[in-house]
């Protein structure tokens, strides 16, 4: 005799599927995920089973962490910063993946933290893994519900933070110290990098620039970038005012690609710290020490892509550019999202960013002819 099959059950193919009208919750319409009948029937027994538990006493299903981590990756997907979540969420997989939601907190994560603080990862960066676990239990605590109206989790745990006791101090960068390591740097990253030190762009900004996005603006003879929201880690529009040398490194490299401003051999660079930027960091400590006869900063030996954004803002405010103006410069939410501006406003921007332009720039002869004095 042929085995019975559970009301409910239909096969669908080879894989056997839920369809079935439940009392008080309505159809239940899901994959076994699997082809075999008995496997199929005991899955059907569990969510039964697990229905009659949350309707008659309240009890939630047991969910994984892993689970609730791929609810979240799902639905936010339109968040800048997405990526480095999955990066976290496949870290922490190992030590917390298999583990009921009531199951995450500072105990179990104990292990995850020690771990990465061995493996030299600095505080903020464990920080941001811990931050990502602590918004996936407050949503599967507050905000999602089941088909039953109870919450994933019934009370989110404390998670606690690690004191931050070693974080690197910002290094603006002086022109001698731009000059050593922009004559060291390959080609198509001095030409970044000078554009990057002009106008404030973060790295993924510089790398992910298109043509389509400049703006020409006839009765000021230049020309400016808006970069769409969902490229900017703010989410908001991000206006690139060009001042002298920004617009000069713009015309070298107009005509180069249809589509991306800058590139590498004919494709899209995904990121400026790479073996080229950390070889050419290297050489340039070495050239400090010849050329000053003096130890090198620790700061410059270690120079990172995002330190250039904190020249340009060192610079701004040293020119006595104010502190409103700073904030639009480099790309910092004002609570003012319009990327509208009039044509005096655009010029006091320019003139804001040309005060800037100064030093010796750059290792190509295009580059190192951009030498404008302040005035």
């Amino acid at each position: 005799m042929g085995r019975s099959r559970s009301p409910g059950l239909r096969r669908r193919g080879r894989i056997w599927h839920i369809e079935k009208q439940v009392r008080g919750i309505g159809r239940i319409c899901e994959s076994t995920g699997t082809h075999d009948l008995e496997e199929a029937q005991r899955y059907l027994a569990k969510r039964m089973e697990d229905i009659r538990q949350a309707t008659v006493y309240g009890v939630r299903p047991k969910r994984s962490f892993r689970e609730a981590a791929t609810k979240y990756l799902l639905e936010h997907q339109h968040k800048a910063s997405i990526a480095c979540d999955g990066l976290f969420f496949r870290q922490l997989d190992a030590y917390i993946g298999d583990r009921r939601l009531d199951q995450v907190h500072d105990g179990t994560l104990r292990r995850f933290v020690e771990d990465r603080r061995n493996d030299g990862r600095k505080t903020k960066t464990v920080n941001l893994a811990l931050s990502a676990v602590r918004r996936v239990l407050n949503l599967a605590a507050r905000k999602w519900r089941d088909e039953h109206g109870l919450t994933w989790l019934q009370t989110a745990p404390l998670i606690s933070m690690l004191p931050v006791t070693d974080a690197r101090v910002p290094y603006p960068l002086s022109w001698q110290e731009q000059r050593l390591l922009f004559q060291e740097l390959p080609t198509h990253l001095a030409r970044m990098a000078l554009f990057k030190v002009n106008t404030g762009t973060r790295d993924q900004e510089v790398c992910g620039l298109r043509w389509e996005w400049e703006i020409r603006i006839p009765e000021l003879d230049t020309s400016l970038f808006l970069i769409p929201g969902k490229f900017v880690k703010n989410r908001e529009d991000r206006v690139v005012v060009l001042n002298a040398v920004a617009k000069r490194v713009i015309d070298e490299v107009r005509g180069s690609h249809p589509h991306q401003v800058f590139t590498y051999q004919g494709n899209a660079v995904e990121t400026m710290h790479n073996s080229g930027w950390q070889a050419a960091r290297a050489r340039a400590a070495k050239n400090y020490q010849a050329e000053s006869n003096e130890p090198t900063p620790e700061g410059f030996k270690n120079i990172r892509v995002h330190d250039l954004k904190h020249t340009f803002g060192r610079r701004l405010r040293a020119a006595g550019v104010s502190l409103e103006t700073r904030k639009v410069l480099l790309g910092h939410t004002t609570g003012d999202i319009t990327s509208y501006y009039s044509a005096p406003e655009l010029h006091e921007l320019i003139e804001a960013v040309n005060r800037v332009c100064a030093g010796d720039s750059g290792k190509t002869p295009a580059l190192t002819l951009i030498k404008t004095k302040s005035g």
